[in-house]
């Protein structure tokens, strides 16, 4: 797994397998009685494969596997690596939150500026949300980085059932 350098928030993957994606599908199913390392839970086409609670942190990242049918008897697997939704979603939440609250302070400091009035403080405001966009930015690309042998874990965990496969 090479990761190239871009800003990637969400590692993503994809490459074919082999096989049929029924018997990958019932490969990880079993790989949940043959370990404890990993959390595998399987709905449908998709497997996702966790860290243990008593292994987690909050920046502990999981893998979601797409295992769909190519049509020539392949399967084509596509993948996604992701912090837990509930952190995802916290952090899109306060980035709309920054955003939003961004260009209010910027109309608020454009209508005072409009009418002759100090707009220092809006100013102030408005660069002080660029600030926390970037805080939130860092804070994500810190979390990855804490997040990262996890991921790589996880990795090796997927290609270790795979690799009869392929």
């Amino acid at each position: 797994m090479s990761l190239s350098n871009e800003i990637v928030l969400r590692p993503r993957f994809k490459f074919e397998v082999a096989t049929d994606n029924e018997t990958l599908l019932k490969a990880f199913e079993a790989s949940k009685l043959s370990q404890k390392d990993f959390i595998v839970s399987r709905i449908d086409d998709h497997i996702f494969i966790k860290i243990p609670k008593k292994d987690q942190h909050f920046w502990s990242p999981q893998l979601h596997l797409e295992i769909n049918e190519d049509g020539s008897n392949k399967a084509i697997v596509h993948g996604l690596f992701g912090p837990n939704p509930t952190v995802w979603t916290m952090f899109m939440f306060l980035h709309f939150i920054v955003a939003a609250l961004f260009f209010g302070f910027g109309v608020w400091a454009y209508t005072n500026a409009s009418l002759g009035n100090s707009y220092a403080i809006q100013i102030f405001l408005t660069l002080l949300m660029v600030v926390l966009w970037f805080a939130l930015y860092v804070s994500g690309r810190l979390g990855r980085y804490k997040g990262k042998p996890e991921m790589h874990k996880l990795h090796d965990f997927m290609n270790d059932i795979i690799k009869s496969y392929r």
